[in-house]
C-alpha cells in the first residue's frame, strides 16, 4: 500500500489471528508547512481490508520559529460528520514534541496546521487486517455451537 509520496516499509511479516491476517507498515509520516497546511492519509477505497493509522509522535522540526504550531485532525464522528480536534499545540522554547502514545485513527483522515508556520513533522503506524471471510464465518459458527455461557457479573466489594 502506498500513501502520500513515499510507500510504506514494512516492519513486520503478516500475522495470523484466526480470522484475519495483519500487517504492520511505517507511517513515513508528513510535514506541515506554513505552505503545505494540510496532509491526507487515505486507502483505496475498493480495498476491503480494516485500516488504523496510528499516531505515535507530532513535533517541530529544523526551521521552526517559536511560536504556537496547533495540529488538527480532521475526520469523520459516528454520524458521519466531519469534525476537526485539535490533537497537539507545540512551541520551541517549551514543548517541540508531543508522544501521542499511538493514538488511532480510522482513515481517510487529514492533518491541518490549523495555526503557525511548522515545520512540523508527523508520524506513526499504519495497521492493516486482512479479512479471510471463510475462515471468519466458520470461527463464528464455531463460538454458536459451542453454547458456553458467560459467568455474570459480581458488583465490585467495598
Amino acid at each position: 500500500h502506498v500513501f502520500g509520496a513515499a510507500p510504506a516499509a514494512r516492519l513486520s511479516p503478516g500475522l495470523r489471528n484466526g480470522c484475519c491476517n495483519f500487517s504492520d507498515l511505517l507511517f513515513p509520516g508528513c510535514e506541515l508547512t506554513a505552505s503545505t497546511k494540510s496532509y491526507t492519509f487515505q486507502v483505496d477505497k475498493e480495498d476491503d481490508s480494516d485500516h488504523i493509522l496510528a499516531l505515535s509522535v507530532v513535533c517541530l522540526t529544523d526551521g521552526a520559529k517559536d511560536e504556537c504550531n496547533v495540529v488538527e485532525v480532521i475526520g469523520r464522528n459516528h454520524e458521519n460528520q466531519e469534525i476537526a480536534v485539535p490533537v497537539a499545540n507545540l512551541k520551541l522554547s517549551c514543548q517541540p514534541l508531543l508522544s501521542l502514545d499511538n493514538f488511532k485513527l480510522q482513515p481517510p483522515v487529514t492533518f491541518r496546521l490549523a495555526a503557525g508556520s511548522g515545520p512540523v513533522h508527523l508520524a506513526g503506524w499504519h495497521q492493516i487486517m486482512h479479512r479471510e471471510d471463510a475462515s471468519f464465518e466458520e470461527d463464528d459458527d464455531l463460538s454458536e455451537e459451542e453454547g458456553e455461557e458467560l459467568p455474570p457479573i459480581m458488583p465490585a466489594k467495598k
